[in-house]
């Protein structure tokens, strides 16, 4: 179990963080939504290691080690580096390969493994700019998995890519759960997380609501987390939400 308790940061000036408290069980997939601004990709890189927070505690309980793989938001400045899918995925293990100028044996059979695993075995060779954006989305992925990670923390996974590939994303994401990985990820796209994943996280500089999508995905929530009035429906058994019309227009 990862336990955040009262986590709270501050980049020197206002907190962005405050009073953060979450408990994350091996093999659960969380959703973190909130705002711009609300602080969804300092909780990541806090989770990933990358921040120390500035109040309260990351901790794991009951003997588990948390190994993590980080996908970062998309970044087209990053496509233009002139690298192929391969070697990008390889980087994922540059740490640990870093006393010697070369990838041995075994991690370019285990980074030929990814490809396969992700689908994108035929982009092998394929340069970074050639590649659309659920293709890049999968070897940023790869990338994370070459250090062999059990946490998997994705930052916007589903931003910038079309409704097709959307799709594509969740049922990797799936996949990797039922391979029995621990995934949180941030994302702007309430419905997609209220339609595909078990666990919503809601915050805005602290949590307002944690749980299920049908407890927490109320108008109440939904304002409290916004600061705008949305209307919330149900449609097959999940919550929608949808911009609030108001009686006279």
């Amino acid at each position: 179990m990862i336990v955040l308790d009262q986590i709270g940061h501050s980049y020197g000036g206002a907190p962005v963080l405050s009073g953060v408290t979450a408990l994350i069980e091996p093999g659960e997939v969380v959703g973190v939504i909130g705002p711009s601004g609300a602080g969804k990709t300092t909780l990541l890189r806090i989770l990933s290691g990358d921040l120390v927070p500035t109040r309260g505690t990351l901790r794991t309980t009951n003997g588990f080690r948390a190994t993590i793989g980080y996908v970062p938001q998309l970044e087209s400045g990053e496509r233009t580096f002139p690298i192929t899918v391969e070697e990008t995925i390889l980087l994922g293990c540059a740490a640990t390969s870093a006393q010697r100028p070369w990838f041995s044996r075994s991690e370019r059979k285990r980074a030929r493994i990814i490809l396969e695993r992700l689908e994108i075995a035929n982009l092998r060779f394929a340069r970074l700019d050639e590649l659309s954006g659920g293709q890049f989305q999968r070897v940023l992925i790869g990338r994370a998995l070459m250090s062999q990670p059990n946490l998997l923390i994705l930052d916007e996974p589903t931003s910038g890519i079309d409704l097709r590939t959307r799709s594509q994303v969740l049922d990797l994401i799936k996949d990797l759960s039922a391979d029995g990985y621990t995934i949180v990820l941030s994302t702007h796209d309430l419905n997609w997380v209220a339609a595909h994943l078990p666990r919503i996280v809601c915050i805005n500089k602290t949590v307002i609501a944690d749980g299920p999508p049908l407890e927490v995905l109320t108008p109440e929530v939904v304002r409290a987390t916004y600061q705008a009035d949305m209307d919330v429906l149900i449609h097959n058994g999940r919550p929608v939400v949808v911009d609030s019309v108001s009686e006279e227009s």
